[in-house]
């Protein structure tokens, strides 16, 4: 979500952490006082009003982050909806980081396949990976990394056309960057591009037969940071540190 206010901070250096388990812990949602509630509500009306692409649908929020030795990981999580990150802009308020899922998918020939997307979506002409905002289980149900990887899986597919079991999605970093979101990324096993660019052609033309326009206008492939500096537009905070993690792999 943007707003004015957003314009007057420095960019976030964005932390990658290297990481062999992921714990999720759920807690109590936070508590908002009822000032900085109807400031949120405004603010959110006001934006959802200008980009119908937003619907305050149910997402994971980030409450804390532990790293421990060996790459160990422990996330508590709380249940909110995406109107929860309009508090980034009440003065005086606090929000806490959304958790989101991501693969990087590696070509045979060197690289990494970057996707921009489309001019229907909230963050039009943006270059990033495969991914989404973590999904909630039913109540009751605990969340396991087992589920972000198969909702990774599943972006994956539904985005590009690239179909992996997700047990075949290696977990590889983690990052934490503006507002505390937290990113939790995996590997694909590399693939031609060819391939990768005829699944990504065929899901195009596949949403658009039905009537929608995909997630992604394009793909390209990047293999250093100066690759991905001449592509044109702008891009999500961690595609800099992760492309260049993955040039030095």
């Amino acid at each position: 979500m943007s707003h004015s206010h957003s314009h007057s901070r420095l960019p976030v250096e964005v932390e990658v952490f290297t990481v062999s388990v992921v714990r999720l812990i759920e807690v109590a949602p936070p508590v908002v006082p009822d000032e900085h509630v109807l400031e949120r509500d405004r603010l959110w009306a006001e934006t959802a009003g200008a980009n119908p692409a937003l619907f305050d649908g149910p997402v994971v929020a980030c409450a804390d982050l532990r790293v421990h030795e060996a790459g160990e990981v422990v996330v508590s999580w709380a249940r909110v909806t995406y109107r929860h990150f309009a508090l980034r802009w009440v003065v005086g308020a606090r929000a806490w980081g959304s958790v989101f899922v991501s693969v990087a998918q590696p070509t045979t020939r060197g690289g990494v396949v970057v996707d921009r997307m489309s001019s229907s979506t909230a963050a039009a002409g943006r270059w990033q990976f495969s991914g989404g905002s973590a999904e909630q289980p039913a109540v009751g149900v605990v969340l396991e990394e087992a589920h972000l990887r198969a909702h990774a899986a599943r972006e994956l597919a539904e985005e590009v056309g690239v179909v992996v079991d997700p047990s075949a999605l290696r977990l590889w970093v983690l990052t934490r960057g503006e507002h505390g979101n937290i990113g939790v990324f995996y590997l694909a096993p590399p693939l031609p591009f060819a391939e990768i660019t005829a699944r990504f052609e065929a899901t195009v033309a596949s949403e658009r037969a039905a009537g929608r326009e995909p997630e992604f206008a394009e793909i390209s492939t990047v293999d250093s940071p100066t690759e991905l500096a001449e592509l044109p537009g702008r891009r999500v905070d961690y595609l800099g540190p992760l492309v260049d993690r993955l040039s030095s792999e």
